[in-house]
């Protein structure tokens, strides 16, 4: 992979708070880890030589707790295959839903001093990304 995301953009966090703020959303999850982790050098965690995934471990285990908090939950949670359409090279090491009860309490939890804790685990642990918001709608037979 050529191209790295790990954190948002100022235009594209500006988009996603002039959306509506008060329905539940569905965030969409693609990411890809780093084989070793990146800790800032000042952090405690920066010599231990953790892998991508071990750290991402720990952002799971630090942010859940506020995630629950808010009253976000996993929704849906694969292991990544194959890529039948798109560019061959975006191989995903965690795929999942979350959702949450509005765009407030996503917007609280990026804002949340524990989770500003541990969104530090999430950006050691993170060569790419993909994070896309949805909106909830009911399933069906067909895909139309």
């Amino acid at each position: 992979m050529t191209d790295t995301y790990i954190d948002p953009e100022r235009a594209q966090f500006d988009a996603f708070k002039d959306l509506p703020r008060d329905r539940p959303i569905e965030m969409l999850n693609l990411v890809r880890f780093r084989e070793k982790a990146v800790y800032p050098d000042d952090h405690p965690l920066a010599a231990r030589n953790l892998t991508g995934a071990q750290a991402y471990a720990n952002y799971g285990r630090d942010s859940g707790p506020v995630v629950t908090r808010l009253g976000g939950s996993i929704l849906w949670r694969g292991t990544f295959q194959a890529t039948l359409i798109g560019p061959k090279d975006e191989i995903w090491d965690a795929c999942f839903i979350a959702r949450y009860p509005d765009a407030k309490a996503f917007l609280a939890m990026v804002t949340d001093p524990d989770y500003k804790k541990a969104v530090i685990h999430r950006q050691a642990a993170v060569l790419t990304s993909r994070l896309i918001r949805t909106s909830p709608a009911e399933g069906g037979a067909t895909f139309g």
